[in-house]
Formats: C-alpha cells, structure tokens, sequence
C-alpha cells in the first residue's frame, strides 16, 4: 500500500472482526517533523517523493491487531490516488474541470473537498463578473431584521438577525468559521463584528458595551430593538481550521469568547481534542453560558477578580505535540502569547491570532496610489489609510478592521511600513499592508 496505489474512497476491511475503514484524506505532513527527524528538508521531501501518507474514517468499528489481513472490498474513485489529490491540491491549482470533479467526490473529507469547492465557486463567481461586467469589489447590502435581542450579562448582549429576503440554497453546511460581518447601523456606522453562530440567513452576534465606545456598541445596546432593520456586508472568513493538528487550544479573553465558540462546538462534535483557556472580569461576565456548559469538560475559567490569571507561557511551554493555537483577546493578551509562541518556535501557521480592538492612530504619512494616476492621499494622525482611501475612491474592501482577516490589503509599492495586525505573515509584509490598522511612515507607494 502506497500513495499510487490506495485511491480516495477506498473502502477495506481488516481483520476478522469485521472492521471497515475507508480512504478519506491525503495527510498533509507539517515542518516540525524536521525537528522530530533531526532531518534537514524531511517535511518537503514527503511531497516531492509522494510519501504523505492519508487519513481513514472508521465505517465499521472493532478489534484490530499486528498480522490481520487487510483486503480491498470496494473502489469508488480508481483515478484518484493520494498522490494524484495532492497533485491538484498543491501544485496544479487552476485546472477548472479537475477542480469541479474533485469538490463532487462525497467520501472526500471536508478538509480537502472544500478546498476544491470554495476554487469552483471563486472560478465561477469570476466567470460570471466577466461576462456581466461586474465590479468584483463592490460590496452588496442586504436587508436584515433583528429577530432578537437578549442579555447575556450585564454588559454583554446577543444579537440575531435574520435575512429578508434568505437565500434559499444556503444551508447549515454552509456556516464558515471564524466569521465577520459589516453591519450599515441606521445611524451611519459601520461596523465589523464576530459572527457566534448561524450562516448567512440567519446568525448571532455576540457584543460587549465598550467603555468608551465608538459609537457602535452603544448604538446596538440602547437604541435597537427586536423588529428593527439593519443592513448587513460581507460576511468574511479568516479562520484557516488547522484540520490536520491533534490538539486545538484555544486562550480568550472576554467578548473574545465570540470569535472562537462556534469552531470549538464544531471541533468538540466531530471528536477533536479541544483546551479552552477563558479570563474573565468576573464569572458573573460570561457569556453564552449554556454553550460553554456543553464544553466543559475542555474548559478552563479564570477569575480576575479573585486574582486568577491565564499563563500564556506555561501553555505554550507544555503544549501537546501537533498542537494548534488560537488566541483572541486585549492587546496585552495577544502580545504575551505571540512572544511565548516566537520562544517556544512554533510557525505562523501553527498559532492564529484574533484580536478585537486595535490602536489605529500614529503619525502622519503620505501614500501615493500608484495604480490610479499617483493620487497623492494624506493620512492624519487619528486617520486610518483605509478611511482616506474610502473618501477618494468607491467601496474599498474590509471586512474585520482590527487587522485579522486581510480583506483590507493593499500592495506596497516603497516604503517603510509601522505593521500592525496579525493577517500577515513575515514575507507578506515585504509587499504588501494591512489599510485599516497598519500605518506609513514619511511617504510609501501603494497599488489597490
């Protein structure tokens, strides 16, 4: 059995106990098995020679054991080996038809279907702008209603909002992790919040009374009410599930709780291990309280009234092996684990971080938009980039705007950049910059 020869979809038996396993993944082998091999290149050289591995799904549970046979009962997909996924998954990305034929096939895990399912929608949704002659940029608003509003704490209210006019082929299925969505106030305000469950028909909103608040928080809390209409952006994703890690942990702080809830249910149904590291105020101050009941046997609490406080070194320092991190919190938070992660040389790709609020201002600078005839744009110092931007050209994309998703990037042509955020890696920022957090300094060059 290798990779040329086991194909997604087989189904075989093992043993005499009855046992069925089926093909469902092709693994997707990480950099730190260099360091477990002491061997320099050993995670790439799986690819390059097509020894990845894959993943089964137990069809038929029972007793297995060294020496049981293991016999081919039936083969669905005869083109599709391992190797011949991890072709089109990894390097041959942009062949349309193989791409549709990939998302059809149902034994596929959700891992990898969808990965071919979201390269059919983009490549359709392209199609479609082509001949009509769209503006892929502009952002559509869609009326929603305000179905309920609930308390959830003293300073914490849940939000439901429900489609006017719903989309009749969204299902469950079609929920996204880690979502955002931009919400058009009736007072003019626009604003990005946590999506804590739902899909686009019909989701919750999780959101605390903030003290200051901008504008939105208060808004929300004091002047709405069930049957009222508010219109709603896009609805963006910039949560990646780390689908091949053994461990998910997962350190909040208060309303971040939001960001994450839904992924950890998700994770906890189809039997991932899941840790859940929640400071609060008070325990008074949780939210969604029933729903971290269900979880609570991954959960830990800690209580800053009663002194109690989440050591983000000692989690990182005694993390499990193939252990994947998810951090939303204050500022403070988000620094301290992000550090702890750099010491304890875990990967971008192995931490992702959420952050809910952000400091935005900082000097002044200049930022001439190359692409669109030089416009010179002067950025003050309470300004973000992507507000100057906005007054001088039509629907710039966003999403979260605290500097999480990336939906706000533009290409940096020159210049000296002050980075803030957390949506791109190291080499990203060598060409490109986040216009709603991170800021110029002097003069830089920009395409959007």
């Amino acid at each position: 059995m290798n990779e040329r020869n086991i194909c997604i979809g087989d189904i075989l038996s093992v043993g005499n106990d009855g046992v069925l396993l089926q093909i469902s993944l092709p693994r997707q082998p990480c950099f730190k098995l260099n360091h477990r091999f002491k061997l320099k290149n050993f995670a790439p050289n799986t690819y390059k020679k097509s020894r990845t591995g894959w993943y089964y799904r137990v069809l038929r549970e029972g007793a297995v054991q060294a020496g049981d046979e293991i016999r081919l009962v039936e083969r669905k997909w005869p083109r599709w080996t391992i190797e011949r996924v991890q072709e089109y998954l990894h390097r041959t990305t942009d062949n349309a038809e193989v791409n549709e034929e990939l998302s059809k096939i149902a034994d596929m895990g959700d891992e990898c279907r969808k990965a071919f399912e979201t390269r059919v929608a983009k490549f359709k949704a392209k199609q479609k702008r082509a001949a009509g002659g769209e503006n892929n940029e502009a952002e559509t608003w869609r009326d929603y209603r305000l179905v309920e509003k609930k308390a959830q704490t003293s300073r914490i209210t849940s939000f439901v909002l429900e489609a006017v006019k719903p989309d009749p082929d969204t299902t469950d299925d079609d929920a996204k992790l880690g979502s955002h969505v931009r919400l058009k106030l009736p007072n003019g305000l626009l604003r990005s919040y946590s999506i804590v469950s739902g899909n686009e028909n019909r989701f919750e909103l999780g959101i605390a009374l903030e003290q200051p608040s901008r504008g939105g928080s208060i808004y929300l809390h004091q002047n709405t009410k069930e049957g009222d209409m508010i219109q709603v952006g896009r609805i963006t994703s910039d949560v990646k599930p780390a689908g091949a890690a053994s461990n998910h942990v997962f350190i909040v702080g208060g309303i971040g709780i939001t960001a994450f809830l839904s992924m950890m249910e998700i994770f906890r149904k189809i039997h991932l291990e899941t840790t859940l590291h929640y400071g609060l105020r008070t325990a008074d101050d949780m939210p969604f309280r029933e729903r971290l009941y269900g979880l609570k046997d991954s959960v830990k609490l800690y209580d800053r009234s009663k002194g109690q406080r989440i050591d983000i070194g000692d989690i990182f320092r005694n993390l499990s092996w193939n252990s994947h991190v998810y951090v939303c919190g204050p500022k403070r938070m988000l620094d301290e684990a992000m550090q702890e992660a750099k010491k304890y040389g875990l990967g971008e790709d192995e931490v992702h971080f959420e952050a809910f609020s952000a400091d935005t201002t900082g000097d002044p600078f200049e930022a001439e938009v190359t692409n669109l005839e030089g416009k010179v744009l002067k950025v003050a110092g309470e300004e973000t980039l992507l507000e100057v931007l906005r007054q001088h050209f039509d629907d710039v994309p966003s999403s979260c705007e605290v500097g999480n998703c990336g939906t706000c990037k533009v290409t940096l042509g020159s210049g000296n950049v002050e980075h803030r955020g957390t949506a791109l890696t190291e080499e990203d920022k060598k060409y490109a910059m986040l216009s709603c957090v991170s800021r110029g300094i002097g003069r830089i060059a920009i395409e959007i």
